[in-house]
């Protein structure tokens, strides 16, 4: 099954196991066997990785584990998050779509429902002088898991109470991938991120978060285009790079 796309997954990898398929990925592009849209997916992934070196686990073949290639030469390096903005989006696009209406998108790279974490993401650039080169997104989403080793984390299964097709809705996120990448690639990047902050998880609301390890009240009002988080605490507008900045859930 391919999905109905122009680019993304028409070149596609299926690996019933791998250690992770944003590595694999990794080799494709130095092996120059890749082309703009190629895709890895497994049923399971012995080393998934997620932000910073976090693990990522899932168990196999329950969910969407994959990895898209692109080439957003358009976008200047400082402007790399619009590119994560532009995936949450296809993302948020498919759960909404599955009927997962309270579906939100948590800075900087979570899908979050009812406070619990249903997929992250890890894109991993390489830079040519002043703009992206190669940007290996990397897509994991709980699917019908059912039993997780934190109680933080669920799935569309366990939002719904409905089995869903895993190939299909891989096969729909690359579609709704390719929509958003397109729309960003044609300059609408003051659209998304508009959308973005409208599916931003706590976005304008007064809550509790960690900073330097003191608990502190803050409100999120946006995400500057570095992808810091910008919080006003103490009527004080700043600005956090990830793991400068904690939520207390």
């Amino acid at each position: 099954m391919l999905p109905h796309t122009l680019f993304i997954g028409q070149q596609l990898y299926f690996l019933p196991v791998c250690e992770s398929t944003n590595s694999e990925a990794q080799q494709l592009l130095i092996k120059n066997e890749a082309t703009e849209g190629c895709t890895v997916i497994t049923h399971q992934q012995t080393k998934g990785r997620g932000q910073r070196g976090n693990s990522w686990q899932a168990e196999p073949g329950k969910n969407v584990t994959l990895s898209v290639i692109l080439s957003p030469s358009f976008l200047a390096a400082r402007q790399q998050f619009y590119l994560n903005i532009a995936v949450s989006l296809a993302v948020h696009d498919l759960l909404h779509e599955q009927g997962l209406h309270e579906a939100q998108v948590k800075w900087p790279n979570d899908l979050f429902y009812e406070g619990k974490k249903l997929g992250g993401i890890l894109i991993e650039n390489t830079i040519n002088s002043y703009t992206l080169q190669h940007s290996i997104v990397g897509i994991g989403l709980n699917v019908n898991q059912l039993h997780f080793d934190y109680t933080t984390a669920t799935s569309m299964r366990n939002a719904t109470g409905g089995a869903f097709d895993v190939e299909k809705v891989a096969m729909r996120l690359l579609e709704l991938l390719e929509k958003r990448y397109l729309e960003l690639r044609s300059g609408k990047t003051g659209k998304q991120r508009h959308e973005y902050l409208q599916a931003l998880y706590r976005y304008q609301e007064l809550h509790p978060f960690l900073v330097d390890d003191q608990q502190v009240e803050g409100q999120i009002v946006g995400v500057n285009e570095n992808g810091c988080l910008a919080v006003e605490i103490d009527k004080k507008l700043r600005y956090f790079a990830f793991k400068e900045i904690s939520y207390i859930i």
